[in-house]
């Protein structure tokens, strides 16, 4: 059993086709047949089932995948670390809130391109669930999250605290009015939104009934509708502090155990570190990683 074999068995694995993986390994169709049995010969188990539609595993083959995929990332991880340098270069892929890359990235990002010229980034916006996953599948190098994180497989670095706020229509002058307003509809994130999970939360714990949702997927999207008086959200402070100015939005603030949130930054504790990521995480860090004021006490009425 060799890499190669290893790895031609994981491609017709995701691929489910001999074709598709020939496709996309760039071979013929021949040469993985031939790979394929190998393995299966010495092995002395088959790995596929063949039918009409393509191939799917049998269960050694399911035994066998996750061994074939681990020993695929260290041999790319190996050929990084060897082909790594000093000199911060390649690309690195990136995850973040939406608050945190319109608030948060853009001095991190200019002195980061800056000091490292050779290196392309691509930022991926998701939410806090959906980013701890891709980072978690190595769809992203790391990722800008809502906090706290404690996960196995992930290492978090506290970066600051963000305030978060009640952001309402201008004319909605208490919090009182919030929990009294029947229906209630909030506008938010989609599912897995740690500032969505909160606003529930705390609307519930207020006695708040029959909440009804309209989901954005852009922050400017959220900031409109509430303005206009559609729907109440929860946002930090930071993200929203020049529509409240432009007299756009009212912002409510809550007492500081429910204002309090960790913007942390995550990534594999298993995966190799380049000098790309690393300066970036340190970048990060400068910019990010200061003390931040403590949120203005505040009560909320309880219904």
């Amino acid at each position: 059993m060799d890499t190669g074999e290893l790895a031609v068995f994981a491609a017709v694995a995701q691929a489910g086709s001999i074709t598709r993986a020939a496709q996309r390994l760039n071979t013929v169709q021949s040469n993985v047949t031939q790979r394929v049995r190998l393995l299966e010969a010495e092995l002395g188990v088959p790995l596929f089932h063949r039918h009409s539609r393509g191939v799917s595993l049998t269960s050694a083959g399911r035994q066998l995948l996750p061994y074939a995929e681990r020993i695929g990332r260290l041999m790319a991880e190996a050929k990084q670390a060897a082909a790594d340098s000093a000199v911060p270069r390649g690309q690195v892929v990136i995850g973040a809130l939406e608050t945190a890359t319109a608030m948060r990235l853009p001095p991190v990002l200019a002195a980061y391109a800056a000091a490292c010229p050779e290196v392309d980034i691509e930022i991926v916006t998701g939410t806090s669930a959906a980013l701890l996953e891709a980072v978690r599948q190595r769809h992203v190098e790391a990722a800008f999250v809502a906090g706290p994180v404690d996960h196995a497989e992930l290492t978090a670095l506290p970066l600051l605290q963000e305030e978060l706020v009640v952001v309402t229509a201008p004319w909605l002058a208490s919090l009182d009015d919030i929990v009294a307003a029947a229906p209630l509809k909030i506008v938010v994130f989609r599912s897995g939104c740690t500032y969505r999970l909160r606003l529930e939360a705390l609307l519930a714990a207020r006695g708040a009934v029959g909440v009804r949702r309209l989901e954005f997927g852009t922050l400017d999207g959220i900031i409109g509708c509430v303005g206009a008086g559609i729907g109440v959200t929860l946002l930090p402070r930071a993200a929203v502090a020049r529509a409240a100015t432009e007299g756009r939005v009212a912002l409510h603030a809550l007492p500081a155990r429910e204002a309090r949130v960790p913007t942390v930054l995550v990534r594999r504790t298993d995966a190799f570190l380049s000098t790309a990521l690393s300066r970036f995480i340190e970048t990060a860090r400068c910019h990010l990683a200061t003390p931040q004021p403590a949120p203005a006490p505040a009560r909320m009425p309880r219904g």
